[in-house]
């Protein structure tokens, strides 16, 4: 039975059919549109694309932002001008099939569950390290939603007390320590270091940014600036990951987004983090880290394997 499955983001919309061993079967990406109704139309065209070569029996959306618990409206999204957007009811008035809501780092993390790294594990863990932190819990093999729909903002929770400025209106929140963002913020930082941030002044541009992909590279070379920024961002995620264990015990975090296509340089000192946060480290069971697998693809396969399951 093949589904569709769409991940809609700030500039681009992934869709794709996906059969029920999450493999893809047709993938296709268009620009996401400014207009919220040009952009239900064109996902709704995208849907239509592929049900009209294949069989589809349902279409899965993920999407970034809070999500009621009916997995019918998007009650706030950062990215898209969504306000109480009925998103569900939008897309079915399009479409002669039933189409399902969720959001996109529930999707991702239910993917990598079913189909990558989490294969085998009752109790998971996700965390994405893009510009912020998107988290999924997966709890006794069930996706974990909360009371009113929203749960598992792990990006949201409070790391440091009367810290910096978050973009979801409070201070201190997690993501503006262990994200991509905060990698970028931490290399600029070490850039004027005269001991170890001369690489990181090299690739530095003219607007005093350092992009992602010239730090990744430099911490592949061994460059001591950039391994210090990557350091202390992992150290934030390790820490963090050491309370997560205290209240829902996994027997696995996944580590996915940009940041983690470092693999083993960045898992080897949030472990460490890990280890001397746990509480009671040495006298319990510990969770094991892996890098996610389904990389930018994990969302449209979980949101096409969500589709008409309660997940």
């Amino acid at each position: 039975m093949l589904k569709v499955g769409i991940d809609i983001g700030g500039t681009k919309i992934a869709g794709g059919v996906v059969d029920p061993d999450g493999r893809i079967v047709e993938k296709l990406r268009v620009d996401t549109p400014a207009d919220t109704s040009a952009l239900a139309d064109a996902v709704a065209d995208m849907a239509r694309h592929f049900s009209a070569a294949h069989d589809i029996h349902a279409v899965g959306v993920a999407a970034a932002g809070f999500i009621d618990r009916a997995r019918a409206t998007v009650i706030h999204a950062p990215n898209i001008a969504w306000r109480n957007e009925p998103l569900k009811a939008n897309l079915e008035a399009r479409l002669d099939m039933p189409v399902f809501i969720e959001n996109d780092a529930n999707a991702a993390g239910w993917a990598e569950f079913r189909f990558g790294a989490g294969r085998g594990v009752d109790t998971m863990v996700m965390l994405t390290m893009g510009t912020g932190v998107g988290g999924a819990i997966v709890l006794d093999g069930k996706l974990f939603r909360g009371g009113h729909g929203i749960g598992a903002e792990l990006g949201h929770t409070r790391f440091m007390r009367d810290g910096l400025r978050c973009g979801c209106g409070q201070n201190g929140c997690l993501e503006q320590y262990a994200s991509g963002r905060a990698l970028q913020r931490e290399a600029l930082a070490l850039a004027d270091d005269p001991e170890i941030g001369q690489g990181l002044a090299a690739v530095r541009d003219e607007q005093s940014r350092i992009p992602g992909p010239a730090i990744s590279r430099l911490v592949l070379a061994g460059d001591p600036g950039a391994t210090e920024a990557l350091r202390r961002v992992a150290t934030a995620l390790g820490e963090a990951c050491g309370g997560f264990q205290a209240v829902l015990d996994p027997e696995l975090f996944v580590i996915g987004g940009g940041v983690a296509q470092l693999g083993n340089d960045l898992l080897a000192p949030v472990r460490l983090a890990y280890e001397t946060s746990l509480p009671g480290y040495g006298d319990r069971p510990v969770a094991e880290f892996a890098i996610a697998q389904l990389v930018n693809d994990a969302g449209l396969i979980g949101a096409a394997d969500l589709a008409g399951t309660e997940g």
